[in-house]
């Protein structure tokens, strides 16, 4: 279980997060809406210690978080595992050794292991074979599925994904949302995923979170989402409503 309480960060003069209250269960996949600028990001970088917040607390599994230094933090990262919003890749690599580089670094693994732990998170992805290549000879796409792959090579209890279909086609951004969702049940994680797409948060969501200027406006499962009243949620509704009724 994740809980962020009265959780306030500060840049300057401007106040990001604004005394948040949210808990997040284990194994669930958890979507966080809101417009640009209103948080999300910022909210998953407090999670995993690269900010620090000014106010409030972060718990994780049962133990409070957030006044941890580095190196308390490292076996809580261990837990983690982020998916950017770019591949973020290795030019030089190989898909083989941008997957391995985490396993080498992290786990205690012989070179079979790894050989194993790359070709199975790879699978998982749907791209078994493309192990000796390189990230420009894949489709952007392929290089978020890479990343992703990387991502969960390392097993992590939590899954943190940030604009994972941005940049992408609808049968792609269709493909990523169907790969979260299987991850998530497979390997049991706590999945939070950062977007700005409500419709990708209908389809594979537990339940969401939409934010705006610092604070939770609304929150609930999808099929609540839908009934809300909140002016932004219902924006964020409008297009895909429209499109439900001309079907």
């Amino acid at each position: 279980m994740i809980e962020f309480k009265g959780l306030v960060k500060r840049f300057g003069d401007r106040t990001v997060l604004k005394g948040l209250d949210l808990t997040i269960n284990g194994g669930e996949i958890l979507f966080v809406l809101g417009t640009s600028g209103t948080g999300k990001s910022v909210l998953l970088k407090n999670l995993v210690g690269l900010l620090k917040p000014d106010a409030g607390q972060i718990w994780i599994d049962g133990e409070e978080v957030s006044a941890f230094s580095e190196e308390q933090y490292l076996p809580i990262r261990k837990k983690c595992g982020m998916v950017f919003q770019h591949p973020a890749l290795f030019d030089s690599l190989t898909v083989f050794d941008n997957i391995a580089f985490g396993i080498r670094r992290h786990l205690q693994c012989t070179a079979k292991e790894t050989q194993q732990k790359v070709s199975h998170s790879l699978k998982l992805v749907n791209l078994s074979g493309v192990e000796q290549k390189l990230p420009a000879q894949l489709s952007y796409g392929m290089q978020k599925r890479v990343s992703l792959a990387r991502t969960i090579a390392l097993e992590p209890k939590i899954l943190l994904v940030d604009e994972p279909t941005t940049g992408l086609d609808p049968v792609t951004t269709n493909a990523i949302n169907q790969l979260i969702f299987e991850l998530s049940r497979k390997l049991k994680t706590t999945s939070i995923v950062v977007s700005h797409d409500m419709q990708c948060a209908l389809d594979i969501a537990d339940r969401i979170v939409v934010m705006d200027q610092g604070n939770i406006v609304d929150q609930g499962t999808p099929d609540e989402l839908r009934k809300s009243t909140v002016p932004l949620v219902k924006d964020f509704l409008s297009e895909i409503l429209q499109k439900e009724a001309e079907q």
